[in-house]
């Protein structure tokens, strides 16, 4: 989802009862790279040369091998896992919730089942120590991390292999505690091609180069943002979760490193903006899944990570959802939210680390 460009919001449909979804597609890139708001930083460090190990394939629940450290999504002091609740709202909460529909329904972008004949959500392929690296070559060459990468043949796309909307493919590789990420993917010869794509050191509170896009709009990782189905059954969701909205303006707000807008409206949010549902919302009718997701966004808030319908949150499809559950996040509504000032968890411009 992740374009240097200004980005034109679609709705590309996914619904898991009855709603449908939408997702953005990339445009042209800007004549003049918008004025950077947000932090420098280095780029991940190009992985690792290929392997002669065969493919091997794990579900998403799988687990590494028993000698491995366990792999953490980001640190445990890493913003996606700072917990905002008691954070300020920030001065322009109200305009700019507005903006983004304070009657808009939220929307769990992410379910059991199928769609249109393919799974709901964005799917994580978890590869075992020593996958097989194979190359990419990129739309967005001067944003991406180089190849190869270690993506199988049968990696899962989303909207499946013949989806026309974002086809992300994201690998999770935990042995290596690093996350593969492309935008656009599509099979090609004996790799991959992509419009972009990026590599995330999951054990580092790295960001990404200041104006760098990833495989998403905000230049951040989208496996960070995916409601999980093992972490709802385990019974917390320690992340903030990735979210959508129709617009954005130019710029981005820390911990994001891309800006995807030309608009110069103060009442819009920037990608990487915090979001939070209100302390004063009653959770306790919800059932459970539902409930536990909007634990989440009360504690740790939503991220703004690309163009798309308002109010979609993210996550990964898994059989065991019960999509009428999730269906009930839809009695919230974008006026139960807020914006809050997160730039005093900053440490450094640099990193994802919080203080």
């Amino acid at each position: 989802m992740a374009r240097p460009s200004v980005r034109r919001a679609t709705a590309v449909a996914a619904v898991l009862a009855l709603v449908a979804a939408g997702c953005s597609d990339p445009a042209t890139r800007p004549a003049a790279a918008p004025t950077p708001t947000g932090p420098v930083s280095a780029a991940p460090a190009p992985p690792a040369g290929p392997s002669p190990v065969p493919a091997a394939r794990a579900g998403l629940g799988g687990r590494p091998s028993p000698s491995a450290r366990p792999c953490t999504v980001f640190p445990a002091d890493n913003v996606w896992h700072a917990d905002v609740s008691r954070l300020p709202v920030h001065p322009r909460s109200a305009a700019m919730i507005g903006a983004i529909g304070g009657g808009a329904t939220v929307h769990a972008d992410f379910g059991s089942g199928r769609w249109e004949g393919a799974p709901i959500g964005i799917p994580v392929t978890v590869v075992p120590a020593g996958q097989r690296r194979v190359p990419v070559t990129f739309g967005y060459a001067d944003e991406s991390d180089p190849g190869p990468y270690p993506v199988p043949p049968d990696a899962a796309v989303e909207g499946g292999p013949d989806g026309t909307g974002d086809r992300h493919v994201i690998v999770w590789d935990r042995a290596a505690c690093r996350a593969y990420e492309l935008f656009d993917a599509h099979r090609s010869g004996g790799g991959w091609r992509a419009g972009s794509g990026a590599v995330f050191d999951l054990r580092s509170n790295r960001l990404r180069r200041a104006g760098w896009t990833s495989a998403d709009a905000s230049g951040l990782s989208i496996l960070a943002g995916l409601v999980r189905y093992n972490e709802v059954a385990a019974g917390r969701v320690d992340h903030a979760i990735r979210v959508t909205v129709p617009r954005t303006r130019t710029g981005w707000t820390w911990p994001a490193t891309h800006s995807a807008s030309s608009a110069t409206d103060p009442a819009l949010p920037q990608l990487g903006q915090r979001l939070r549902l209100k302390r004063s919302v009653d959770l306790s009718r919800l059932p459970r899944q539902a409930r536990i997701v909007a634990e989440a966004m009360q504690r740790y808030g939503l991220v703004v990570a690309d163009h798309g319908s308002a109010w979609f949150l993210s996550g990964a499809p898994d059989p065991r959802w019960d999509n009428d559950a999730l269906h009930a996040l839809g009695g919230l509504r974008g006026s139960d939210f807020e914006v809050v000032d997160a730039a005093g968890l900053m440490v450094s411009a640099g990193s994802g680390a919080t203080g």
